[in-house]
C-alpha cells in the first residue's frame, strides 16, 4: 500500500559517491511510501520475527537518478521497509554528467534540451572544439536550406509547373507544398538523432538493417500517390517522414561501420572511396531504372510496376542483409558478449571474431534474447524479487566487492535477471554481470536456495572471469574497450554492508 505524508527528517547531502554526510536537520517536503513484500525471508520463517531495530530509521538501499532525485529505502522501528523519495533542485553526485558545473556557457539551457542536442557525457565525451563548430555549423546549414527553398520554385517551373510568362504564384505554391513535404520528413531525423543517438555505437549492423526495412515501408507511401493523387501531400509527407527516420538510422550506423574499416586512421579516405562506390551504383541504378520506365510493357499498368518494385526491393533487402553479415567486428557488444560468455560457461572456450560475427543475429533485439536480462532497474520495479529488509541486506553483503547487484525472478516461465549498477560501474561491470547471469541460467536449480546460488555464481565469477578475459585477448577480441554501456538513468550509492 502506498500513502503520502509530509514529514521532517535530517536532510542528507552526499560529499562523495560512497560516504553519507549528515547535515544540520531541517524540514523537507518528501513523498513516503511503504512497500510490503509478498514474500517471507527464509530467516524470518526460521526465527519468526526479525529482532526489533532501533527507533531511528536506517538506510539499507539508496538509489540516485540522473535528474537529481534520491530514493532511500529505510527500515523503521517496526521492521518495515519504507521508500523515501527526496526531490533535489540539482544532482547531488557527480556520477552523472553535470552540465552546470562542466560547461558554464550552456548554463541557461534546460537539461532536457541539452540531453536532446548534445552527446551523452558532454563536454567530457567530445573534443574541445565540438561546441564551437556546431554553433557555427547551425547557421551555415540554415542559410543553405534557405537557398534550397528559393531555387525549388525555379526547378518546378522548368518542368512545367507554372511558366516564366505565366503565374509565378502557381510555381511558388507548388514549391511550398514540396518543401513542406521535405520539412515533415526532416522531423523524423530530428527525433532519431535527439532521442536514440546512443544506440548506434553498440549495434550498427542491426540499425543499418532496420533503416532499410523502414525505408522500404516509406517507399510504399510514395508508390500509392499514383492511386490517390488528391492526397499527394499527406501520402508524400508520410513517406518522407518514414524515409527520414530510416536515414536517421542509416547515416550514424554507417559512420560506425566506416570507422571499423579505417584501421589505419584513414577514415576520410575510406568515406571518400565509399562515395565513389555509391555514386557508380547510383548512376547504374538510375540508368537501369530509366530503361524500365522506357519499356511500355513494364509500366503500362500500376499493378505491373508495383510488382516490379516489390521484386527488386526484396532483392535489395536480401543483398543488404548479406553485406552486413560479412562484417567482422572485433569489439564486444551485448549480442556478441552473450555468445562469447555462453561458450566460455559451457565449454571454457570463446569463438573467434569470424565465427562469433557469423553467429550473431542481426535482426534480433538484445532485449528479446534468452536469458532475459534487464539492466538498470529500480528496486520497486523488480517483480517477484523479495524486498524485505533482510533480503536487501543480504544482497548488499553479497555484492560488496562488485559494482552491480544482480537478482533473479523465478515467477515467469523463463528466468529473468535484474541488474542494478552502483556509482562508478563501468563496461567491465556490465560484462561481469552478464557472465554471472548466463552462468546462473545454465546451472539454475529451481528448488535450491536463491541466495546460495547467487553466492555460488559469484564464486565462479571470481575464479573464471580472468580466464575469460585472457581467452578473449588470445582470440583477437578488443579487450581494452567494450561497447557495453552502463545505464545512467539510475545508480545505487555505495552502502556499507550491514
Amino acid at each position: 500500500m502506498s500513502h503520502s505524508l509530509q514529514c521532517s527528517f535530517s536532510a542528507s547531502s552526499f560529499s562523495s559517491s560512497r560516504k553519507i554526510k549528515r547535515t544540520t536537520p531541517h524540514c523537507l517536503q518528501i513523498q513516503c511510501s511503504s512497500a510490503h513484500s509478498n514474500f517471507k525471508d527464509e530467516d524470518e520463517v526460521d526465527s519468526g520475527r526479525v529482532q526489533d531495530l532501533s527507533s531511528q530509521s536506517q538506510a539499507v538501499w539508496i538509489e540516485k537518478y540522473s535528474n537529481g532525485t534520491t530514493k532511500r529505502y529505510e527500515v523503521d522501528d517496526q521492521s518495515q521497509l519504507l521508500a523515501i523519495t527526496v526531490e533535489e533542485d540539482r544532482p547531488t553526485t557527480n556520477s552523472f554528467p553535470d552540465f552546470n558545473s562542466q560547461d558554464k556557457t550552456l548554463n541557461w539551457l534546460p537539461r532536457t534540451i541539452k540531453d536532446f542536442i548534445l552527446p551523452e557525457g558532454f563536454p567530457g565525451s567530445v573534443s574541445d572544439d565540438y561546441l564551437c563548430y556546431m554553433l557555427l555549423q547551425f547557421p551555415t546549414n540554415v542559410t543553405g536550406w534557405i537557398c534550397h527553398a528559393l531555387v525549388t520554385s525555379s526547378l518546378l517551373k522548368a518542368v512545367g509547373v507554372g511558366s516564366f510568362s505565366g503565374s509565378t504564384a502557381v510555381a511558388s505554391a507548388a514549391a511550398i507544398r514540396w518543401l513542406s513535404k521535405d520539412g515533415i520528413g526532416a522531423v523524423g531525423r530530428l527525433l532519431i538523432g535527439g532521442r536514440f543517438g546512443n544506440l548506434f555505437d553498440d549495434d550498427p549492423k542491426q540499425w543499418r538493417m532496420y533503416a532499410d526495412l523502414i525505408g522500404s515501408a516509406g517507399s510504399i507511401f510514395d508508390l500509392t500517390t499514383q492511386l490517390y493523387p488528391a492526397y499527394f501531400l499527406p501520402l508524400a509527407s508520410a513517406g518522407n517522414l518514414t524515409k527520414a527516420v530510416a536515414r536517421g538510422l542509416k547515416d550514424p550506423s554507417f559512420r560506425v561501420i566506416q570507422n571499423h574499416f579505417a584501421i589505419s586512421g584513414n577514415l576520410g579516405e575510406v568515406a571518400a572511396k565509399e562515395e565513389v562506390w555509391e555514386v557508380v551504383a547510383q548512376l547504374t541504378g538510375l540508368g537501369l531504372g530509366i530503361l524500365i520506365l522506357d519499356t511500355p510493357d513494364l509500366v503500362k499498368s500500376y499493378s505491373t510496376i508495383s510488382l516490379t518494385w516489390m521484386s527488386i526491393r526484396l532483392l535489395h533487402l536480401w543483398l543488404r542483409y548479406e553485406s552486413l553479415s560479412v562484417l567482422q567486428f572485433n569489439t564486444i557488444n551485448l549480442k556478441r558478449a552473450r555468445i562469447l560468455v555462453k561458450s566460455h560457461v559451457s565449454h571454457s572456450t570463446v569463438p573467434g571474431c569470424v565465427n562469433c560475427n557469423r553467429e550473431e543475429n542481426i535482426l534480433t533485439w538484445q532485449n528479446f534474447m534468452k536469458p532475459k536480462i534487464i539492466f538498470g532497474l529500480p528496486l520497486e520495479k523488480m517483480d517477484g524479487v523479495e524486498r524485505s529488509h533482510s533480503m536487501i541486506k543480504t544482497l548488499v553483503k553479497l555484492y560488496a566487492n562488485e559494482r552491480y547487484i544482480l537478482t533473479v525472478n523465478q515467477q515467469h516461465k523463463d528466468l529473468r535477471f535484474y541488474v542494478s549498477f552502483k556509482v562508478g560501474a563501468t563496461s567491465v561491470s556490465v560484462l561481469r554481470s552478464l557472465w554471472q547471469a548466463i552462468w546462473l541460467s545454465e546451472n539454475w536449480d529451481g528448488k535450491g536456495n536463491v541466495c546460495h546460488q547467487l553466492a555460488s555464481s559469484l564464486m565462479e565469477l571470481k575464479d573464471k572471469f580472468e580466464d575469460f578475459i585472457q581467452k578473449l585477448d588470445e582470440a583477437g577480441w578488443d579487450t581494452q574497450k567494450f561497447n557495453l554501456k552502463v545505464p545512467r538513468r539510475i545508480s545505487i550509492d555505495d552502502i556499507d554492508p550491514l
